[in-house]
């Protein structure tokens, strides 16, 4: 599986390093980025990181955009201008960078959320607080999605009353 799936709490070595998730280290490596790119997550105070995938994302993105366009400023701003790449040693730990670590509200332990196609860390009671408030938000839209026709769109069968 090439997507960053489930969720996983480690801790902070003496030396500031966090070992990210075998399943991640996974993703990444058939993903073929050489380390970790991090920005600033667009919601909530996390951080999102990737690799391949996530950049291509980003372009796509952006691509939307005419060029120099205040949205496309505004966006690669910040996409790019927190963003870092992490280096992640042999044993496939990274050291949190104090300004990701301030971002993120994070001391002594991260929280790796799979996102699909990125991950996300967090400072884990923030994101104990993000996922009940995704959870309750979940129950709304699936209520409004349940609510919608499921009827496929066209003429109506024939023989089919009006």
């Amino acid at each position: 599986m090439d997507r960053f799936v489930s969720c996983f709490t480690n801790r902070l070595d003496a030396k500031g390093r966090v070992s990210i998730p075998a399943p991640f280290r996974a993703v990444l490596a058939r993903d073929g980025f050489d380390g970790l790119f991090a920005h600033p997550a667009l919601e909530g105070e996390a951080v999102d990181c990737g690799g391949n995938a996530l950049l291509r994302e980003i372009d796509q993105l952006l691509a939307r955009h005419a060029p120099y366009s205040e949205e496309r400023d505004y966006l690669s701003t910040a996409l790019f201008g927190a963003s870092e790449i992490l280096k992640v040693d042999a044993e496939g730990r990274v050291v949190l960078s104090e300004t990701i670590k301030a971002i993120a509200h994070i001391t002594q332990e991260v929280t790796f959320l799979g996102k699909g196609d990125r991950f996300q860390i967090w400072e884990p009671s923030r994101f104990q607080a993000h996922f009940e408030e995704a959870k309750a938000r979940s129950r709304i839209l699936r209520k409004q999605f349940g609510s919608q026709s499921t009827a496929p769109e066209g003429p109506p069968p024939r023989g089919a009353r009006e």
